[in-house]
């Protein structure tokens, strides 16, 4: 046997030791935590312009954005205002619940109704 053909075969303890090193990097691999949506529902007693600025203030979203998502809102019954871990959803969720009532309309009495919901994977 040559020396490049002894170089290739490995014993029976180095293939185990391999295996058992690639099992344990599978291991401490993170796992990815589930995705939520954040969810905005239509009602009547919001302006445009309050979705416009909530989203723009809780999101981030530039105003075009932010119309953008109010007209989907109003059309559709529903908008997704962000994806994201379940404790950040639960916190933006919360913060859409704390904005407030709309100051342009006078029979508003409080906030938008919002909800997480899981990715569907």
């Amino acid at each position: 046997m040559s020396d490049q053909q002894a170089a290739v075969l490995e014993s029976p303890a180095q293939s185990a030791a391999k295996e058992q090193q690639a099992a344990e990097s599978r291991r401490n691999k993170p796992k990815r935590q589930p995705r939520y949506n954040v969810i905005l529902w239509d009602d009547n007693d919001h302006s445009y312009d309050y979705v416009v600025m909530m989203l723009r203030e809780l999101f981030g979203h530039p105003i075009e954005r932010g119309f953008q998502m109010a007209k989907e809102v109003d059309n559709r019954g529903r908008v997704i205002c962000l994806t994201t871990t379940m404790e950040h959803a639960e916190l933006k969720r919360d913060q859409i619940h704390a904005y407030g009532a709309d100051p342009i309309i006078a029979r508003c009495k409080g906030s938008m109704k919002a909800t997480i919901e899981p990715v569907p994977q």
